[in-house]
Parts: C-alpha cells; structure tokens; sequence
C-alpha cells in the first residue's frame, strides 16, 4: 500500500490518539503536501524536529494498527461485502435493499 495512502487511513482511525500537534503536523506534511521545512517554519523548529517527529507518529500509529487492527478489519469487511453482492449478482438474487444492509454492517 502507497506510504500516503496508508498514513491517511491510519489517521482515520487512530488520528484522535495523537495530539493536536501531531495531527496538525502529519496533515500538513500528507494532506496539504508542505515541505518538512515549510513546516518547520511555520511551527518555529527545525527541519529535523519535524522529521522526527513524522517519523514517530508513524511508528506510533503503525504500533496501535499492530495491536488494535481495526484498518485490516475494516479492510477486510470491505472485502466481504464485495465478494457478497457479487455473488448475489452472480445469481440473479441482487437488489439495492441488500447493498445497503451490508453497508449498515
């Protein structure tokens, strides 16, 4: 999985546990694409301050995945929901009432 991409769904759902700052710093440097030094520049620190730190929060939300996997889980479910409304499709059984049931699980 693309380095951004996994960042980003990890921020999903373990972005509440950082703080304000990490999270304010990590959606600088992925969502809004500023360079460690424009970072640091706006935060009044140094280019590696904000390297290692970057590099922290991700450890930190690689370790919560690693112990709570609730991104595989999800990902997971996705999984099974797809390879259900494909076989309901499969056997003529497909209807929207069934794809939004699945997408209330």
């Amino acid at each position: 999985m693309d380095n951004r991409i996994e960042i980003s769904l990890l921020m999903d759902f373990y972005g509440r546990l950082l703080t304000e700052k990490q999270r304010n710093i990590l959606d600088q440097y992925y969502n809004m694409d500023l360079s460690l030094s424009e970072i640091a520049e706006n935060q009044n620190t140094s280019r590696q301050a904000i390297h290692d730190l970057i590099k922290r929060c991700y450890k930190t939300l690689t370790d919560y995945e690693e112990k709570l996997t609730l991104l595989a889980s999800s990902q997971k479910e996705e999984e099974v929901k797809g390879k259900l409304i494909a076989r309901l499709k499969e056997k003529n059984c497909y209807c929207s009432e069934i794809e939004e049931l699945l997408q209330e699980l």
